[in-house]
Formats: C-alpha cells, structure tokens, sequence
C-alpha cells in the first residue's frame, strides 16, 4: 500500500503520542470521597491557610467551603460574567501571603457592548465578601463569542502571576504579538509588567506576553523543584499537548499542530518545525485535559513527582510519570467513574482534590 506525504506525517505524530498508557487494579483503585455536591458547573478550587476553600462556579458565582459545608450564599462582590459556552468565572488563586494581605485572584470572561475578554482582577477576600476589587489585565481585543477563553493562574517562585489566554477561536490571534489572545502572560502581583518579560522595549508587540501559540491552556502548575511552569492545551480534533513554559518560545498554534479540524480536515501538514517548541507529551485521540497538579505528598508516595491532570472528553483522571522533563509512562485513573474533571488540586492535607464539570458538579478528596 503506498503511503502520501500526509499520511506519513500523521503515522509519526501518532507515534508521538504512544507512551505506555496502564490502568489501575482494583486493589490499586483510587476511592474519592464526595465532600460537597451541588455547585452548578464548578470551575476552581483555592484553599486558604485557615482550613477554609473557594470555588468558583462558571455562571458568575464564588462559594465558600468551610469545615466541609458549602456555605448557602455565594461570596459578594464578584463582577458579571459573560456567561455563555465556555465563558464565565473561571480560575481563583490565593496570594502566596494571603495570610497577611488577603488578595484572591480570579479570571474570568468580562462582558462588554463590543464582546467578551479574559480578563484578570484580584480583590481582598474580608469574610464571606470581596473588597477593593482591581482589574489587573483584559486580554483585548474583545470579541463576540463563548469560546477559548483558558485560563488558568499561578504565581511563580519569583512572585509574579503567569495567566493563560485562549484564541478565542479565532487561531491566528495566537500569532499575532500585539493581541493578548493566544498567549500566557506574565504580571506583577498587582498587574504591573516585569521588565525582563521578554517583549518589552518591543513597538510591535505587548509587553505583558511571556509565550505565544496556544489555543485553549485549562492546565498550568508549576514544578516544585525545578520552578518551571507546566501547561496542558486542547488541541482541536486530537493534539491536547503537554509543554514546559519558556520565556519568549512560540508553540505553535495554529503553524504547527497534531490535530485536525473537528470535520476532519487538515489544518497544517507541519507537526514541527524550526523555531516552535514540541510538546512533551501528546493526546490522540484528545482528552481534553483541565486542571493540572504536581504530587508532592506523602499520602501516595509511589506518586510522588507525577503530574496529573483531569480530562473533560476523557472523563478521568491522567497520572503522567515523569523521568525529569520526560514522560515516560501515561495512567489512567476514574475513567467515566465521576464523570468531566475540571480541575485537580493537591490540597495542603495531601490529598488530591477534584472538581467536576457539571450542573450538580462535586468537589471530591482522593
């Protein structure tokens, strides 16, 4: 049988993808505990240094947890949302000194008169409401629509926040360097850029960038002995990828890519090319990997240095093993046991925490 060019391109690409996938015995099952059941489409989990956690909830609202209980009225003060497909409330970090100065940060998708944009924002968390709430960052330009928004936060080892930015479906945003969409973008605390990102003195391109070619990033950690920020990004049709953030590198998106269009067309013959980082790890078919956390607790301690990550199409939790900055072996845990796994949190007790996507979605302790 002769093979086109094409067709051998995506034979390696499926190559890629093959690392050794395993699943669990039953005597090495994992056995979540439900804590809480009854948020509409939770999105995030933060925990605060008093026992206390926050979630967010996609259609606008914030709740609070405390000793077990979801609190019955949702935590004030938080904006409107452009609630609408993928869009609405989004992520929530704690400042590393929360305990001292009491900043949260959110991101979600802001609505406007000329469309919606991720948008970043913080506010001091003074009980059961939010006070002094500042607009950190919009990734503009706006525009209609309810998809690919990300976004993810994190706070590097530095103290700066890096923040992942969707193309909003519109891929050739993700090349463009004086649009925010795309992206992850690296701020101050308080939004202010850091002079050493790696655009800035640039007259063509947005300071606040720190890498470029992504579609849609719902996974970002960092590692906790290296400082290096992971991420996960969806891929269109196959091609949910794995990569180690770098200042100033470009991944890709939509120049070079593992996936193809939902109909089945090709999008680009390129799975590499000169100047454009190859991701470490490949899904094909996609996962659609959200959340993403690194194991350091003792409670699991054959976990110990795994990444994992949650997957919505997947409806599982992946462990991914790592031998440094490679994988090496790929497992999968709750397949289409609890259903689409949005976020994973490796909670100050130890314990793993997952969040499902769903209209009476669970926060649940492994």
């Amino acid at each position: 049988m002769r093979l086109d060019r094409r067709s051998l391109l995506v034979g390696a690409a499926a190559l890629t993808t093959t690392s050794v996938i395993s699943r669990p015995t039953h005597a090495a099952a994992l056995q979540p505990v439900e804590v809480v059941r009854g948020l509409q489409n939770p999105w995030a989990v933060a925990f605060l240094p008093d026992g206390r956690q926050l979630v967010t909830e996609r259609p606008g609202r914030l709740r609070l947890i405390v000793d077990g209980r979801l609190q019955p009225e949702p935590v004030a003060g938080v904006p409107p949302v452009h609630a609408v497909n993928q869009g609405g409330l989004l992520d929530v970090v704690a400042h590393p000194r929360f305990g001292t100065n009491g900043w949260i940060y959110l991101s979600y998708a802001a609505p406007h008169a000329d469309g919606a944009a991720t948008t970043i924002a913080r506010a001091r968390l003074n009980g059961a409401r939010l006070e002094g709430f500042q607009v950190l960052i919009e990734a503009t330009p706006r525009q209609a629509g309810g998809h690919h928004f990300g976004c993810r936060l994190a706070f590097l080892p530095d103290g700066t926040l890096l923040a992942t930015v969707g193309e909003r479906n519109q891929r050739q945003r993700a090349q463009r360097l004086d649009d925010l969409a795309g992206k992850v973008l690296r701020l101050h605390e308080d939004g202010r850029v850091p002079t050493d990102n790696p655009l800035v003195g640039r007259s063509d391109a947005r300071p606040e960038i720190h890498s470029w070619g992504h579609r849609n990033p719902q996974g970002l950690a960092v590692h906790p002995t290296t400082g290096e920020a992971w991420i996960t990004d969806h891929g269109p049709r196959g091609g949910d990828e794995v990569n180690v953030l770098r200042a100033g590198r470009n991944y890709g998106w939509p120049v070079v890519t593992h996936g193809v269009e939902y109909s089945g067309m090709t999008i680009t013959e390129l799975r590499s090319a000169p100047g454009i980082e190859d991701p470490l790890h490949l899904w094909t078919p996609s996962i659609a990997p959200a959340g993403l956390a690194f194991v350091t607790s003792p409670r699991r301690p054959d976990w110990q240095g795994s990444l994992v990550s949650g997957a919505l199409a997947g409806r599982m939790l992946v462990r991914l093993v790592l031998d440094g900055p490679r994988v090496v072996r790929e497992e999968r845990h709750l397949e289409r046991e609890i259903g689409r796994i949005r976020d994973v949190r490796q909670g100050p007790d130890g314990h793993l925490w997952l969040l499902t996507d769903a209209g009476d979605g669970a926060l649940l302790r492994v």
